[in-house]
């Protein structure tokens, strides 16, 4: 389901865009879709065919996600295994201090070779509907302010969905536009389309490596974009915006840590309106890929930030339960696929 079918269907049952705008706003703050306002009560401002065919309204948009299991962490985040319609799986995270982080896709394409959710390819696109209802099953939990599109899939090859979530959002759903958060690899269809949209989102770019060559072979399928190239489309936007870009950067012992590596986020950051938020990897004994030790993750934020860039450490949310992105989601289709088991 798309936005637009959503006004379709309420226009069926007799709603005018007014009220149709109303049932949009309560449903996107997690509130029952006939709710009403202190000044005015749903039965006199509704009309009573729309109430009458609300409650089964209500459940097919509660199908469009519905809670399969919770993973709570010790960071104060908690770890989401969504269901949706088609029996398909993703992953929304509640973080700390009101923040949510969403899925775009069922799966991914980019196929970065240290994601758990790149090994699976791209199953499918979400609807804006449903990566809306991602953001109104949390709230149904915890208050959600902070929304980043950082969660299974690439953004970017999900367009479209993603800006209709991002501007409603931004506007019906009360959320400050530099508080939502566009996550990518570097597409450079985000870089012509963000700057023309209503709501102008944060910027996330996924950097992982200074080095072209190395960056090719962690993410595979991304954009054959230099990472001097995605840094300068960065700060036109930064600069376009008047907000900083966050550069991800996921932390792989021995691959990524080196001093040649600093000292190339040095020539490329320095000066610019960005901030480094330094990832470690979140390894299981048998990955391929480990994180740094943690004091070699000091010294690097020390490196970094005591030569004039700003860095932090973003810990993946859910890392003493195994919870990194997609490894949920594995887990739980590996179980559906144990015979004997409902699919």
């Amino acid at each position: 389901m798309r936005i637009a079918d959503f006004h379709l269907r309420l226009a069926e049952y007799g709603a005018l865009p007014r009220h149709s705008a109303r049932i949009l706003r309560a449903w996107l703050e997690g509130k029952p879709l006939a709710a009403g306002t202190r000044r005015q009560h749903s039965e006199n401002f509704l009309p009573l065919s729309v109430r009458e065919a609300l409650p089964g309204f209500s459940a097919e948009l509660d199908a469009l996600a519905s809670l399969r299991s919770e993973h709570p962490a010790a960071d104060g985040s908690a770890r989401l295994l969504v269901g949706l319609n088609d029996g398909q799986m993703v992953e929304s995270v509640l973080l700390p201090r009101d923040g949510l982080c969403v899925s775009t896709q069922v799966g991914c394409a980019v196929g970065c070779v240290f994601c758990m959710t790149g090994k699976s390819g791209l199953l499918r696109q979400l609807s804006s509907a449903e990566i809306l209802a991602q953001v109104v099953l949390a709230r149904r939990y915890r208050p959600v302010k902070k929304v980043v599109f950082m969660g299974m899939g690439e953004p970017a090859h999900n367009l479209d969905n993603v800006l209709e979530t991002i501007d409603l959002l931004g506007n019906a759903g009360g959320i400050g536009h530099k508080n939502l958060v566009f996550s990518t690899v570097g597409d450079p269809r985000v870089f012509e389309r963000l700057p023309q949209e209503r709501v102008k989102p944060a910027l996330a770019l996924s950097l992982h490596t200074t080095d072209a060559a190395l960056r090719q072979q962690l993410l595979p399928r991304a954009p054959r974009m230099d990472p001097e190239e995605l840094v300068a489309l960065g700060e036109d936007y930064a600069r376009k915006v008047g907000h900083p870009i966050q550069y991800q950067w996921t932390l792989l012992k021995d691959i990524n840590d080196s001093v040649e590596e600093m000292d190339g986020i040095l020539r490329l950051l320095k000066g610019k309106y960005a901030v480094m938020n330094l990832i470690p990897y979140n390894s299981l004994d048998a990955d391929d890929y480990q994180r740094p030790e943690g004091e070699r993750i000091v010294q690097m934020v020390r490196y970094l930030h005591s030569r004039g860039v700003l860095t932090k450490v973003r810990n993946s949310a859910g890392q003493d339960i195994d919870g990194g992105c997609g490894q949920l989601r594995a887990r739980a289709e590996h179980i559906r696929r144990q015979p004997g088991r409902p699919r």
